[in-house]
């Protein structure tokens, strides 16, 4: 249990959070000394073209699924670094599994950590001697070729082999499982023979292989002699890879360092991958991701986030399987970004924890995007050598924030701040003064082409607050204020909203933690609880999540459901609305509840978010087409009547992609605004919907109801007929339309060990179904209707707590997989990410083509065979049975 036990009495101050505005009208000029630091973007000065390289992930893909298809796209992954086929250091992430879903999601490059093939770290390879262990290490490197030379061409393009990670460290370092015991930095002699006979070893069973090297922990100045060796052995790593779990502004000098290398030795200049990259107090927290964004781009490499939690879920990014937190959504503004960088100066170039941004100008889209964070307070951001011939004399800015929501805290789009038309000045600058930022969250602004007579957009939320847990009130005993967590000084920590916590809400307790807050006006208002609870902990290993109850001024009781982590002080939220009136509310969260009953768990809370829930909120969320991911397209910017700067001609086969939030598995309604021009189809996370085409001759709205994910959702309209002029999606959650119909697991057909259960108090009902797979005997059958044939988005609610033990400080959480069949037709493996506790209940959505009428969906499952099918897991890595299932919703995709 870490806590630090004390019994200071918060205060009862709220921290007011109206996040940044755009302070307007904006001006052109130069700023004097007097005001605020300013961000400085010049698009006159190119610096490359975008590359994206930021994006890249170490043990980030578990397999198909895990993520969704959709979060990998949506993020832009670029680089996976990842173990070999079969190798037991973690469950999943296994490199010829991930591989294929990774690349046909748009991901580039699959870096293949050979060295992963062996259990621990440092690795444990077998041997009495070093030459015993190498050629052990040789014959499985073998086989690894071997395997990816199965994959087909277009795949094996793909792969990027990693011969040793660390070496210094590792296989050649000075420890009880090192080659010799003599460090490669002293005497590199040793490891640089490996290194030869391993990469000719590589290259003699596949001459167009890709390797990568030395794979070090920092960039040693010994490299400069490694490279000498390479050239003058002919065996050059095609791509240079080392760490920078440092600084991000270690990020341009070493890269800077390491091209002065090159030019000495007369190499290259090779490909950079920086595989890892990043802390825990960093990862999840847009506003510290940024800084490292910035200074990767700049230096044009790819680099992949470190890992040090839970597989699969992209080093914090992705949440459960389909959902993403702030961070993927920083991700997947920095991933639409086309066009060239230009230069970007910071009020502390290079400096970590203060401003940082990257920024782009795409001439073709007539359009500039600046992402930037990593300040609390208020800031300028200027745009200077606005090309008129771009844009004209009147920018159109959207500015959106994209806030921290924690580790495993479900993210909406972002919100959007300001939306106006500005002139440029004299001087060819725009000034956009941006007061009360958050230094945890990230800023994007979007500069169009304006003066258009375009109608600029409200904000999205008008009134937000925030209140911290350490200032709050507590009453009762077991409290204890913990922290400061991860700080600058303290990067192995987690990032804390106010460095501070609370605990003392657990079973027994008979503690109360009062915010005092003060609301505008009356309403109903969204209230968003960040708290953890350590799934592995006693106390909450009893019953899963912690459940505490809430009030208003003493009354309305509600039972709240905490969410759960892989560890103490990893944050997730959970929500529900309050009606309040305008004035002072105490607000508490309380371990007993005189109605409802008590606390069974252990939680710490970090703060509570307040919003208005007004008609801005509840509004449909807008999605502009001239900000879509385009294909065969470009935005025009003349078009009067159009929502945004711009629309988008859709001629035929031009498509504009749209990443979707939807906050539930569930029916909602895209409205597709049009100037008219032509026809064009809808497609739903790659599901072409049999609709009707969306547009005509004549301005309107076309209106489709559909079923969208929980999470990350891709919608593409593609033009079929004409040139479609697409002004904007609309989206909202909405119901009546398409009917869901749910399944008890309990009541269908069970075979073998498969059985009812009670345990599980949060399963609907109380019951669901235990003990599926181990064997094809012992399966689930549910015969579900189907009101016509065709696709259906079945919807399945489950938990799967399944962890085996680790070996280091990943915990390794296994993603149970279930075969799932129609009708008894082949079956369609899914994955199941873990939801950290089996009373801990999740959905998952797969497509499934129906009959009209009564169908079987039947699941099984079997434990997976290694990639060779000869040999079994023996460290618990691979599960033989499905989740936990507790029900089945079935609905159409589309009306």
């Amino acid at each position: 249990m870490r806590r630090t036990r004390s019994r200071t009495t918060a205060g009862a101050t709220a921290v007011t959070a109206l996040a940044a505005v755009l302070a307007l009208p904006a001006t052109g000029g130069t700023a004097d000394a007097a005001e605020p630091e300013r961000l400085t973007i010049d698009l006159a000065t190119d610096t490359g073209a975008f590359h994206g390289g930021a994006a890249g992930s170490l043990y980030g893909v578990y397999g198909d699924g895990v993520p969704s298809r959709n979060v990998l796209e949506g993020m832009r992954v670029r680089t996976v670094s990842t173990k070999a086929q079969d190798g037991p250091q973690h469950p999943g992430a296994d490199a010829l599994e991930m591989l294929p879903p990774f690349v046909d999601s748009g991901g580039k490059d699959v870096y293949i950590y050979m060295t992963d093939i062996y259990r621990g770290f440092p690795y444990q390879w077998p041997g009495a001697d070093g030459p015993a262990r190498l050629a052990d290490f040789k014959e499985k490197i073998r086989k690894q070729v071997q395997q990816v030379l199965t994959l087909d061409a277009p795949y094996q393009d793909h792969v990027v082999y990693v011969p040793f990670n660390e070496p210094e460290g590792n296989m050649f370092g000075t420890g009880e499982w090192s080659y010799n015991k003599v460090s490669w930095l002293d005497d590199p002699r040793y490891y640089f023979e490996a290194w030869k006979d391993v990469y000719r070893l590589i290259k003699g069973l596949d001459p167009d292989a890709r390797i990568a090297g030395p794979n070090t922990s920092v960039l040693y100045d010994q490299v400069k002699g490694f490279l000498r060796y390479a050239k003058a052995n002919d065996v050059v790593p095609d791509v240079m890879t080392w760490h920078e779990l440092s600084t991000p502004a270690a990020i341009r000098t070493s890269v800077a360092k390491y091209r002065r290398m090159e030019k000495d030795v007369g190499v290259g200049p090779l490909p950079v991958n920086v595989n890892e990259y990043g802390h825990n107090y960093h990862l999840s927290v847009p506003g510290q991701v940024v800084q490292w964004v910035s200074a990767i781009e700049d230096s044009k490499i790819d680099a992949d986030l470190a890992y040090w939690n839970i597989d699969g879920n992209l080093n914090d990014s992705a949440v459960e399987a389909n959902k993403g937190n702030g961070q993927w959504w920083l991700f997947n503004a920095y991933g639409q970004m086309t066009g060239h960088t230009v230069e970007v100066t910071a009020p502390h170039p290079n400096q970590q924890y203060t401003l940082q941004g990257v920024a782009t100008l795409d001439r073709d889209k007539r359009q500039s995007r600046a992402v930037f964070g990593g300040k609390s307070g208020d800031a300028d951001v200027v745009f200077r050598n606005i090309d008129p011939g771009l844009f004209g004399r009147t920018v159109h800015a959207t500015v959106q924030e994209i806030p921290w929501t924690g580790q495993v805290g479900d993210s909406a789009q972002p919100l959007r701040l300001a939306d106006e038309e500005l002139a440029v000045g004299a001087d060819g600058s725009v000034t956009l003064p941006m007061t009360g930022m958050n230094e945890m969250s990230a800023y994007q602004v979007i500069l169009s082409p304006g003066g258009h007579g375009t109608v600029p957009a409200e904000p999205s939320v008008s009134w937000r607050g925030t209140y911290e847990a350490e200032n709050a009130t507590y009453t009762g005993g077991g409290y204890s204020k913990n922290g400061p967590e991860g700080t600058p000084s303290n990067v192995g920590g987690f990032a804390t909203s106010g460095t501070y916590n609370v605990g003392g809400l657990r079973t027994g307790s008979d503690g109360v933690l009062a915010f005092d807050v003060d609301v505008p006006q009356d309403g109903t208002y969204d209230l968003s609880v960040f708290a953890n609870s350590y799934n592995q902990y006693g106390l909450v290993k009893e019953q899963g999540p912690t459940n505490v109850f809430l009030r208003v001024d003493g009354a309305d009781p509600q039972e709240l459901r905490l969410p759960l982590g892989y560890k103490w002080v990893v944050w997730g939220h959970t929500g529900t609305t309050v009606r309040l009136t305008a004035g002072r509310h105490r607000i508490t969260l309380a371990a007993r509840d005189a109605d409802l009953g008590v606390t069974r768990g252990d939680a710490i809370i970090d703060k509570v978010d307040l919003s208005l829930r007004d008609a801005r909120v509840t509004a449909p969320a807008v999605y502009e087409a001239e900000y879509a991911t385009l294909a065969e397209a470009r935005p025009v910017y003349t078009r009067p009547g159009a929502s945004g700067p711009g629309t988008v001609p859709l001629a035929e086969g031009g498509a504009a992609t749209f990443w979707v939030h939807s906050p539930t598995d569930g029916e909602s309604t895209v409205y597709v605004d049009h100037l008219g021009g032509g026809r064009a189809s809808l497609s739903v996370n790659g599901e072409q919907l049999d609709v009707p085409a969306v547009g005509d001759d004549e301005k309107g709205t076309g209106r489709v109801r559909v079923f969208l994910s929980g999470g990350i959702n891709k919608i593409t309209v593609t033009g079929t007929a004409g040139a479609l002029v697409l002004d904007r999606l609309r989206v909202t959650p909405s119901g009546g339309t398409l009917t869901t119909r749910v399944y008890q697991a309990e009541d269908g057909t069970l075979t073998g060990a498969a059985k009812v259960t009670d345990a599980y108090t949060f399963a609907t009902g109380g019951k669901a179904v235990t003990g599926i797979g181990d064997g094809k005997a012992n399966a689930l059958t549910l015969d579900v209707v189907a009101d016509r044939a065709g696709r259906h988005a079945v919807t399945i609610r489950y938990s799967n707590g399944e962890q085996p033990p680790a070996t280091h400080y990943n915990p390794d959480p296994v993603a149970r997989h279930a075969d799932l069949s129609v009708n008894g037709g082949p079956p369609r493996r899914v994955l199941f990410p873990t939801t950290f506790h089996f009373n801990n209940f999740w959905e998952l959505t797969v497509p499934l083509t129906l009959e009209k009428g009564t169908n079987h969906l039947t699941f099984t499952a079997e434990e997976l065979p290694d990639f060779n099918g000869d040999t079994y897991n023996q460290y618990e890595q691979r599960s033989p049975y499905a989740p936990v299932i507790d029900r089945v919703g079935v609905t159409p995709l589309a009306e």
